[in-house]
Formats: structure tokens, sequence, C-alpha cells
């Protein structure tokens, strides 16, 4: 069982940075591959990055290659997404996942446990 808590989302102006954080309760948060997903309103979630369990290998959807970096801490139990250069069409409610597929936290799948989002807003 994992419970995943994010935070660092807000306001920001187009152009302007934000780190979200996602904790992880459980001993076992360095068996999981982790993910970033967002959720804008009237659209599907899709996915934004994700990253394996020693954190060598990481993926992102072409829209945010270049400006978002996912990374993990296994020793703090976090993962985070440094957000630059943000759009107006970043604005959504972004999601933390975890699951023991890397596949399935790369979009290839529904994980299995997902925090509760971070709303990030990013006015033009």
């Amino acid at each position: 069982q994992v419970q995943l808590v994010e935070s660092g989302g807000g306001l920001v102006q187009a152009g302007g940075s934000l780190r979200l954080s996602c904790a992880a309760s459980g001993r076992t948060f360095s068996s999981y591959h982790m993910g970033w997903f967002r959720q804008a309103p009237g659209k599907e979630r899709e996915f934004v990055a994700s990253i394996s369990r020693s954190g060598g290998i990481s993926y992102y959807a072409d829209s945010v290659k270049g400006r978002f970096t996912i990374s993990r801490d296994n020793a703090k139990n976090t993962v985070f997404l440094q957000m630059n250069s943000l759009k107006p069409e970043d604005t959504a409610v972004y999601y933390c996942a975890a699951d023991l597929s890397l596949s399935v936290v790369a979009g290839k799948g529904v994980c299995d446990y997902w925090g509760q989002g971070t709303q990030v807003t990013v006015s033009s």
C-alpha cells in the first residue's frame, strides 16, 4: 500500500516556474516507478512524465519535453516535477501516481496508486 500526497501547486504567470512534490508513505517507495499526470477542465487525464525506480530512466510527454524535469529522492520517499517556462495550457490538476510497471506509469495503463492532486494555474 502506498499513499501519495502532492504539494507545490499554485498560481504563476506564463514563463514562470513551479516545483511539485509528491511525498509517499511506506517503506517500499523505491520499489515503485512513479509518474505525473494532469487533467485540465473538460479534458481527459494525460501523461506528463515518469521515472523508474532507480531514477535512471525517465519519459516525458512531447508537450513538456525540455521544460519539465522529473526526479526522485528515494531516501526521502519523494518525487518531484520541476516545471519551467510554464504556459497557460499547462493549467491543470496535477496528480502523482505509482505503479510496479514502468509502462503503466508512462501512460500505458492505469496506475495502482494516486494522490489527491494539486492545482496548477498559469496566467497569460
